[in-house]
């Protein structure tokens, strides 16, 4: 008989292949790296998303560097809503609703994917025209009053180019250059008020004919009446050729988060020293002002309103 009893070895339980030193299960990291990511897409498809703006359509109100917060829900939600636009382009929409005059809104253009941003200024039934940059709105001018002129600083983003705004640029007496942009308030028949550029004559866009926009579309214009394609550009591929379908629009801008003059790199500690600070939380929502009394006039004779 034997001293000693040999002990009996358990062979160890087999590993599964997903986990790790320290018992983790890389599977279930996946899972929920996909868990968020899905919470993220839908979030930005069905509530709200970044923007930012890449042109200079929309100054004075928004610039080049601006980065700002566009909510997805305030006309219901369509195939442009979802993330990097992977439904298929289509007239549905859900819940929808019509913007009102003077909200900025992204849209999707006919021919491309890019969402771009401009400014509601007619709505379904409306006829609307363009003279002298001028916009017409049921035969009615729509108002615009001459303001104080912007000194905007110049910066790369914001670089004040001759063939952009020529005579424009100045240099102040602290040695600061600026863009001296000549600023005209427009106030639309709901009382939306805000500022625009219209500092060229006769440019190819100043005019248009009379045209009706046509039900479930909206007609945009950007803020920067010289230096937009939009709405008013009819030729194919350039600008938004005419009214926009609802079903293209996919949200309000609201609110601007920050800003960048251009002077940043992936150092992020440049970037303090190129943030706009004066532009952080700026609303976007047009300020209501009482509508202008007017009368139908043609907008060449409309002088007394732009002084």
């Amino acid at each position: 008989m034997p001293l000693f009893r040999q002990r009996e070895t358990v062979p160890p339980a087999p590993r599964s292949i997903t986990d790790d030193d320290t018992g983790h299960s890389w599977l279930s990291e996946i899972v929920g790296l996909v868990v968020m990511l899905a919470a993220v897409l839908g979030f930005h498809s069905f509530v709200a998303k970044p923007f930012y703006i890449p042109s200079i359509s929309m100054m004075p109100n928004l610039l080049v560097g601006d980065r700002l917060i566009v909510s997805k829900y305030p006309y219901g939600w369509s195939w442009v809503s979802a993330s990097f636009h992977v439904l298929p382009r289509s007239d549905w929409r859900l819940l929808g609703s019509t913007p009102e005059y003077g909200d900025i809104v992204i849209v999707v253009p006919p021919y491309a994917e890019e969402d771009w941003i401009k400014r509601v200024v007619a709505l379904p039934g409306d006829r609307i025209a363009v003279e002298d940059g001028r916009i017409v709105l049921n035969g009615v001018v729509v108002p615009q009053k001459v303001e104080p002129p912007l000194d905007l600083p110049v910066d790369a983003n914001a670089p004040c180019e001759d063939f952009t705004f020529p005579y424009l640029r100045r240099r102040l007496p602290s040695g600061r250059e600026v863009c001296e942009l000549p600023l005209r308030r427009e106030t639309l028949p709901n009382g939306a008020s805000y500022v625009v550029i219209d500092h060229l004559e006769n440019q190819p866009l100043d005019d248009m004919a009379e045209i009706v926009v046509p039900e479930d579309h909206v007609f945009l214009m950007g803020d920067n009446r010289d230096h937009s394609a939009d709405s008013r550009e009819m030729a194919p591929g350039k600008g938004l050729n005419g009214p926009v379908p609802l079903s293209s629009i996919g949200g309000r801008a609201e609110f601007i988060t920050f800003s960048l003059d251009g002077t940043e790199d992936w150092n992020p500690l440049t970037w303090w020293d190129a943030l706009r600070k004066a532009r952080a939380w700026r609303s976007l929502r047009p300020e209501i002002r009482e509508p202008a009394t007017t009368v139908a006039v043609s907008a060449r004779t409309a002088t007394g309103e732009q002084s």
